[in-house]
């Protein structure tokens, strides 16, 4: 066997497929703290982070002879990873708290406020958030998914989804006015 240090994506990947616990240890070490990271996005604690990222790890490991090696494995792995995420809340998530779209504040700041501000402070916001509207945010913000995506991906209406998101903007708009106040402006903080 090649040195395990030394392997490629491609023979790593065959290596766990065969159940090679060193090199399943090895992809689990390269790619674990950028999808706890992702993990904690949906998460209400580091502990229910930490079972999500087992469980999407599980799914990786018996997934892994479908993937192709189109496009990178990184981004095929966080796609489980959010979508593990997902099931979790799913799971877990016996109501929705709904804002109409309509009676949801339009606050808006300038959107150079999110560069100025340390991804460590954005994070600790965005993890405030109650838990609807933070995963909806995450998933239309971050992995760029529309409303309708949304929708069929945890089962609401695409309005529900639509709402949550507002209420998400409203809430962050409002901590960044109250912690950050130098940066409030009458910008959108992220258009809708």
């Amino acid at each position: 066997m090649a040195d395990r240090g030394n392997l490629t994506e491609s023979e790593l990947i065959n290596y766990c497929i065969n159940n090679d616990r060193l090199c399943q240890e090895l992809l689990y070490k390269k790619f674990a703290s950028k999808m706890f990271g992702v993990c904690m996005g949906y998460a209400n604690s580091k502990d229910e982070a930490k079972d999500i990222l087992q469980d999407g790890f599980i799914k990786v490991f018996s997934s892994l002879k479908k993937y192709k090696g189109i496009g990178s494995l990184e981004g095929w792995i966080r796609k489980i990873i959010v979508n593990t995420a997902i099931d979790y809340y799913r799971k877990s998530s016996k109501d929705y708290r709904n804002v109409d779209v309509e009676k949801a504040t339009n606050i808006e700041v300038e959107s150079s406020v999110l560069e100025k501000m340390d991804a460590k402070e954005v994070l600790e916001l965005i993890y405030k958030l109650p838990e609807g509207a933070r995963i909806i945010f995450n998933l239309h913000v971050v992995e760029g998914y529309n409303h309708n995506e949304i929708a069929e991906m945890l089962h609401i209406s695409e309005g529900t989804s639509k709402s949550q998101f507002s209420r998400a903007r409203s809430l962050l708009q409002g901590w960044i006015n109250k912690f950050y106040p130098e940066y409030s402006r009458q910008k959108p903080l992220l258009e809708p």
